[in-house]
C-alpha cells in the first residue's frame, strides 16, 4: 500500500515523521497476532515522497509470520522502489520496542547507516535511533561491490 506525500528535502521534517507515525499507527490496528497479541506497525519513507505501510501478520507455524517492517519493505518493493529514507515502527509495550534481528538486517538492505528509525509507542515518538546504532558494523550489499556481478 502507498501513499503519497508532498515533496521534501533529503531529510525527514516533523510534517513527514507526522504523517509516518500516523499511517503506522492506522496499519497497526490491522495487524494479525492472535497468538502474541502485539500489535506492530511500520511506515517506510522513500525518496520519492511515497509511504509504504506494513503490519505484523502471525501463522499458528511461528517461523513464517510477517513482522510489520518485512511487509512495508514488500511494500515498497512491489512499489517499484529500494531505499528507505526514514523508518516509523508503532508498538503498545511499556518499553522502547525497535526492529527484531531479522528485520534489522532487512532494513539495512534498504538503509543507508545514518536513516532515521523512529520507535513509537501510542502517544508517539519514544526513541531515535540510526541504522547505524541498530545494527552497528553491519554486513550489506556494499560489502559485495566486486564479488558479485
Amino acid at each position: 500500500m502507498s501513499h503519497p506525500i508532498i515533496e521534501f528535502s533529503q531529510t525527514p521534517s516533523e510534517h513527514h515523521v507526522q504523517e509516518l507515525f500516523q499511517q503506522a499507527k492506522a496499519i497497526q490496528a490491522r495487524a494479525y497476532a492472535p497468538y502474541s497479541h502485539f500489535l506492530v506497525g511500520a511506515a517506510i519513507l522513500s525518496p520519492s515522497g511515497n509511504i509504504y505501510v506494513g503490519c505484523n501478520v502471525e501463522n499458528a507455524a511461528y517461523p513464517v509470520g510477517n513482522c510489520a517492517e518485512a511487509s512495508a519493505i514488500a511494500a515498497m518493493i512491489a512499489g517499484g522502489e529500494k531505499e528507505i529514507l526514514a523508518l516509523v515502527t508503532i508498538c503498545d509495550s511499556a518499553e522502547v520496542g525497535t526492529c527484531c534481528g531479522g528485520c534489522r538486517q532487512r532494513v539495512r538492505e534498504f538503509a543507508k547507516s545514518d536513516t532515521a528509525i523512529y520507535a513509537c509507542g501510542p502517544g508517539g515518538i519514544r526513541a531515535i535511533f540510526t541504522m547505524e546504532q541498530l545494527l552497528p558494523t553491519s554486513f550489506g550489499p556494499d560489502n559485495l561491490v566486486g564479488f558479485v556481478s
